[in-house]
């Protein structure tokens, strides 16, 4: 791909760096820009500066925030007894999109993968245990994608929270063996939440 212009290049290379975003596309959007007021595209890399600059992550349950704890963890009329853990931010948003939820959240940040050198202690496992160990969470549900390494995270936590007054459940099976959590539709995601049933440890 021949540029005119070296600062379109580079642009145009900033853009194809992200995810599921070709060189073509990457153009479409750069020219996009080019051809808008320049007030708006100042507006849009400000926006993404100051996004990158002052989001946090959620003391408490490891979700993208504003503040120190997020909106979820504050919010007084969600079920404080109930934690759903999830591998990432995304499945948080999936999940929220269902409004069949109206518990908490943990966010692990991955599932133990060997083979990717991904380790219990790469995750946020031992805060989970901190947050059990407190005494207001009577169920952990693991909303984990069912994949071999997703089965193998969900039989470490629970051998972990064994010790603790806690109920333990999966999301029921109407998510397909190997598929991903963000993916599912929401009817389908909200009734596999709905309908979950207690973790069986072999």
């Amino acid at each position: 791909m021949n540029f005119s212009s070296k600062l379109i290049e580079e642009a145009v290379e900033a853009f194809a760096s992200l995810p599921s975003i070709g060189k073509k596309t990457a153009l479409r959007l750069v020219l996009h820009l080019i051809s808008q007021q320049e007030e708006t595209s100042e507006q849009f890399a400000e926006a993404i500066v100051k996004m990158r600059k002052n989001i946090k992550s959620c003391k408490v349950c490891h979700n993208i925030s504003d503040a120190s704890t997020c909106n979820i963890c504050v919010d007084v009329r969600r079920d404080r007894s109930l934690v759903c853990i999830v591998e990432s931010i995304r499945d948080v948003m999936a999940i929220e999109d269902t409004a069949q939820y109206k518990g908490l959240y943990h966010v692990l940040g991955g599932v133990i993968s060997p083979i990717e050198g991904i380790s219990p202690t790469d995750l946020n496992i031992d805060s989970l245990v901190e947050r059990v160990e407190k005494g207001e969470i009577k169920e952990v549900i693991m909303a984990i994608s069912p994949t071999i390494e997703g089965d193998t995270t969900i039989f470490y936590i629970s051998k972990k929270l064994k010790a603790h007054n806690v109920g333990v459940s999966t999301i029921a099976r109407g998510i397909s063996f190997g598929g991903e959590l963000e993916y599912a539709d929401e009817l389908t995601l909200g009734r596999s939440i709905v309908a979950r049933t207690p973790y069986q440890k072999e």
